[in-house]
């Protein structure tokens, strides 16, 4: 649903044509003419590729969201924007990244173009969404702390609060990306979730298109599919233990 709901509020903004996105065409040699046709079919192929993993997820798609989403979030620095721009996006590409580590899908034609199956390998994916979760605080903190971007300037202002408060936030996010690099438990994973879901709300507070809020629905997954893949991955060791000692006693011979 995470990599879903991404791809699909990304692609409203290509139906509604996003004027923020002409220097992300031009960093190609789009001209700004075609860039403008170009949008619409962008998001046509998003949509798409979101609701095909949402109701029958395949690992080619996952892989052309995590490419494309990698792509596009590289595409703010070479457009002259900050490279923390990069990593606050680390929800967009890690969460089908994960997703892809653990179905342990073949890597063949037909593995891709087949159903996925049910998790095999959360290991791989708890990793990925570890760092998933640690890259998009860390980018979206030091956006605050260090470049001071004005947008967020503007959305905490939406709420009643200063211009220091863009730094103050930045460097609690840094700080809680270095918790969950530390110590990713379950009630700090959480609590990154809610909030990511109420900072990222204040788009909308602020007037943006409520899609702005959807896009970043990876940003919401990867710290709870990690806190609930982590629970999991518990169960599973402790069952397994309590099988072994459970197990009667072979007899000597």
């Amino acid at each position: 649903m995470g990599a879903a709901l991404c791809f699909i509020g990304h692609g409203a903004f290509g139906f509604i044509t996003k004027a923020a996105w002409l220097p992300y065409f031009g960093v190609i040699g789009i001209p700004e003419s075609w860039a403008w046709k170009l949008m619409p079919l962008v998001g046509a192929v998003d949509v798409t590729i979101g609701m095909a993993v949402l109701f029958a997820p395949r690992g080619l798609p996952l892989i052309y969201m995590t490419v494309w989403a990698l792509w596009t979030a590289l595409l703010r620095p070479l457009a002259g924007e900050s490279v923390f721009e990069t990593l606050e996006r680390a929800g967009n590409y890690g969460v089908p990244l994960a997703l892809i580590l653990m179905t342990a899908m073949p890597w063949s034609w037909k593995g891709v173009t087949q159903p996925l199956e049910r998790p095999r390998d959360a290991p791989l994916a708890i990793t990925a969404l570890k760092w998933t979760t640690v890259l998009l605080l860390f980018g979206h903190g030091a956006l605050g702390a260090l470049v001071v971007k004005p947008e967020l300037t503007s959305h905490y202002a939406a709420i009643g609060f200063g211009p220091e408060a863009t730094a103050m936030v930045g460097w609690f996010e840094i700080g809680l990306a270095f918790a969950v690099a530390a110590r990713p438990v379950a009630p700090l994973l959480v609590a990154v979730a809610a909030w990511k879901l109420a900072t990222e709300w204040l788009f909308v507070v602020s007037g943006a298109p409520i899609w702005e809020f959807v896009e970043r629905s990876g940003s919401y997954a990867a710290p709870l599919a990690l806190a609930a893949l982590m629970a999991g991955e518990r169960a599973t060791k402790r069952g397994r233990l309590k099988l072994r000692f459970s197990e009667p006693a072979q007899p000597r011979p």
